[in-house]
């Protein structure tokens, strides 16, 4: 049947001459061509991929946040590195301390010695004197006020003159204003001798001694200059991240916070945070309402411990596997150490997040819960 069709089949060259029925029956070529098994397999498979990689784009959701870099500080003042400084002038006659040295509130950590060996001695009489001289103008004082109760009473039965009765009275003012006097140098003379005795600088609390300032013996020593460089033990810690202005104004306090320490092996998925390894928590304590100079805002971060979900299982090193149990010891993470800070914000589908960093929009805006339904 096939035969007979082809033989039916009249064609023409471009010269206007038939084509033989019988060489048009010979070709066969063309019914022969047809599509290659691999090529519909790849279409298919590039097909396939297409539908899930939309699927996916659509169903998958996705963690938005915002990163910085910032360091490992603390929340209070207080627990920074300070700078202790002499309380008084004189010569440096003692250290008690050196470099990397842990203190305990109240230890000594040097002494300063006046240039006047007998300065206290002198002080000291000069802080009598005025004792006494304090003592007799309040007798003094007692004495005038009996007189001047005396005056007043012979004045009432006409038996003083008026000039008497306001001459007791004048005398009494003016001796407690001497009174006055002998106080003020009383308490002069102790503050004196107060902060002649202060010469022994001691620790304000528990912590260790980072830097000894150079001096010995032969070294003068002005008030307010520095001496021993402090930090405080058992200092919160907190991290302080700067944010790029596109985003900060959708983080507030309480987001939760993906931790990456410097020097601490770590995977961060940040899509997905469930997946990451070696991130700690933490949760966002404050918000700085204005920018620095290069237009990032900070962002500070305090450390979130959910033991509910803790790994009871731990290193060697009495590290905790799980990254919710808080943020490794400060014998690891040390404070000034630098660290990457991922905020999390809404959860979106993966594909409105590819289109979202294509047009570099800012992620989605959800409102700020009260503070008091934060705080719940």
């Amino acid at each position: 049947m096939t035969r007979s069709r082809h033989a039916d089949i009249k064609t023409q060259f471009s010269f206007r001459d038939d084509y033989p029925a019988a060489l048009v029956t010979g070709l066969t070529s063309l019914s022969r061509v047809a599509v290659p098994r691999f090529l519909r397999l790849l279409a298919a498979l590039v097909a396939l991929t297409i539908i899930v990689t939309a699927a996916g784009l659509y169903f998958i959701p996705w963690v938005q946040t915002t990163s910085g870099l910032g360091r490992v500080t603390t929340l209070d003042p207080r627990d920074r590195l300070q700078e202790i400084s002499a309380t008084v002038g004189g010569r440096l006659a003692q250290w008690y301390v050196r470099d990397g040295d842990p203190v305990i509130a109240g230890a000594p950590i040097a002494r300063i010695e006046d240039i006047d060996q007998q300065l206290v001695d002198r002080l000291v009489a000069q802080r009598d004197a005025a004792q006494r001289k304090y003592e007799a103008a309040r007798d003094a004082v007692a004495t005038a006020e009996l007189d001047y109760q005396r005056k007043r009473a012979l004045f009432d039965e006409g038996l003083a003159s008026r000039l008497d009765f306001e001459q007791a009275r004048i005398r009494v003012q003016q001796l407690k204003v001497t009174e006055q006097e002998a106080a003020a140098a009383v308490n002069e003379a102790d503050v004196n001798l107060s902060r002649q005795g202060s010469q022994l600088v001691v620790a304000p609390r528990d912590g260790t001694i980072v830097q000894v300032a150079a001096g010995d013996t032969a070294t003068m020593i002005n008030a307010g200059q520095r001496l021993v460089s402090f930090l405080p033990a058992d200092a919160e810690r907190a991290v302080e991240v700067f944010i790029d202005g596109r985003d900060i104004g959708l983080v507030h306090p309480g987001r939760a916070v993906r931790l990456q320490f410097e020097g601490w092996p770590a995977f961060q998925f940040s899509g997905v945070p469930q997946y990451a390894i070696g991130t700690f928590s933490g949760t966002v304590a404050f918000v700085d309402p204005s920018a620095r100079a290069d237009g990032r805002f900070r962002v500070l971060v305090t450390e979130t411990a959910d033991r509910a979900t803790c790994n009871d299982q731990q290193l060697p090193n009495r590290l905790r596997i799980a990254g919710n149990c808080g943020w490794p010891p400060e014998s690891f993470i040390r404070l000034g150490a630098n660290a990457r800070a991922f905020i999390q914000l809404e959860t979106v589908p993966l594909g409105f997040e590819l289109w979202r960093r294509l047009n570099n929009f800012p992620p989605v805006n959800v409102p700020a819960a009260p503070a008091g339904e934060a705080s719940r």
